[in-house]
């Protein structure tokens, strides 16, 4: 049987018969039902009224855009730059790869070795360091990025939970548990945690002085206060809050034996807390020590003879890594990284470059006529 629907219907999409529907009656059909349909409803945002805004590029406004960035970025940048070159740094490499190195009889350390093996370098600072002194080590071809390896941590035992303590997560795997005994910290990166000592004398007239190396105040206030914790109970002896766990499998002595200070062992010591913040790259380097400006009419640091001293105790020639040590002072910038002056000053010379290029295009071809010729 032929049905014809009306030109109004077929435009809705609906007969007003309506249309049956399994299990139901008519849909859209009759007086009682409401008719459907797919029209959006009449509002700004579905009917595209809502106000716009497009800009007009023209040479008037793109070419002082250009100019302005330029000289805005270019004085920057050379700020920058020179604040850079201004900061002071003195890097040592004492891997020991090199046989004429004097830690060249320590390259082939282990995490196991019974004795330490101690090395000194002597160096000369040609100019003197003037503010605080920033002591870092340095570590190369070290991929403290890999994914497994920033995964291995526990950070509820790290905040100082108890239960967390005695049963690690497991992405700590393998460094979980050792002889049956819950591993504290646990983790690849606690497992290779930084552990050679570095010690600073000034040599005079053949008499060495023992530079002061302050240990404290090099991790994030966050990380010492928030992050890191220690697990809590009945008194504060670190001993029996640690008993019925181990220490790392390459660590030389447990957690609660990192120092003598309590406030500066266990999870909350510092230099601990620096090497668990991961570097995102595979050469970098990690703040160990501060050297404190005493009197401010002397240099922090007078320009002569220096002798570091190393206990060499962290291996990096099996994956052919490299060690150094670095003496820096910062600036209002940090320490010292020529790149964002650089950048700075890359970016506003081409920005002047290209305002200087679009104003000569826009003089010799600005003023031409661009109508065409409408033949009669």
């Amino acid at each position: 049987m032929a049905v014809n629907y009306s030109a109004k219907e077929e435009a809705d999409g609906h007969p007003s018969g309506g249309v049956g529907v399994p299990g139901g009656g008519a849909v859209g059909g009759g007086s009682g039902g409401a008719v459907k349909t797919r029209k959006p409803d009449n509002t700004a945002f579905k009917q595209q009224r809502l106000p716009a805004w497009q800009p007009i590029l023209t040479a008037g406004t793109v070419l002082p855009a250009f100019f302005i960035i330029g000289l805005i970025f270019i004085p920057i940048g050379i700020g920058i730059f020179v604040t850079s070159n201004n900061i002071r740094e003195y890097e040592i490499d004492y891997t020991g790869t090199e046989p004429s190195s004097p830690c060249n009889k320590c390259l082939n350390v282990s995490w196991d070795s019974t004795s330490p093996c101690t090395c000194e370098i002597n160096f000369t600072l040609e100019h003197s360091f003037e503010s605080n002194v920033f002591m870092y080590y340095g570590l190369s071809n070290f991929y403290q990025n890999h994914r497994r390896y920033v995964k291995s941590r526990d950070d509820s035992q790290l905040n100082g939970d108890n239960a967390s303590l005695l049963n690690p997560s497991k992405e700590c795997e393998p460094y979980r548990t050792n002889e049956d005994k819950p591993i504290a910290p646990c983790g690849a990166i606690a497992n290779s945690m930084f552990n050679d000592t570095l010690e600073l004398y000034r040599i005079d007239n053949d008499t060495r002085t023992r530079i002061p190396l302050i240990k404290k105040g090099i991790a994030w206030w966050t990380d010492k206060n928030v992050k890191f914790r220690n697990p809590t109970g009945n008194g504060n002896n670190l001993t029996v809050l640690f008993q019925g766990t181990t220490k790392p499998v390459n660590w030389p002595k447990p957690v609660y034996l990192l120092d003598d200070e309590p406030d500066n062992n266990g999870f909350i010591n510092e230099d601990f807390i620096v090497w668990m913040r991961t570097a995102a790259l595979p050469t970098f380097r990690k703040l160990y020590r501060l050297i404190e400006r005493k009197d401010n009419l002397q240099p922090t640091l007078q320009a002569g003879r220096y002798s570091l001293n190393i206990t060499y105790n962290y291996p990096v020639h099996s994956f052919d890594g490299r060690k150094r040590m670095i003496l820096s002072t910062i600036s209002w910038m940090g320490g010292k990284n020529p790149f964002l002056g650089i950048a700075y000053i890359t970016v506003g010379s081409i920005c002047f470059f290209l305002g200087v290029v679009l104003l000569i295009i826009h003089h010799k071809y600005g003023n031409r006529n661009t109508s065409a010729d409408i033949p009669n």
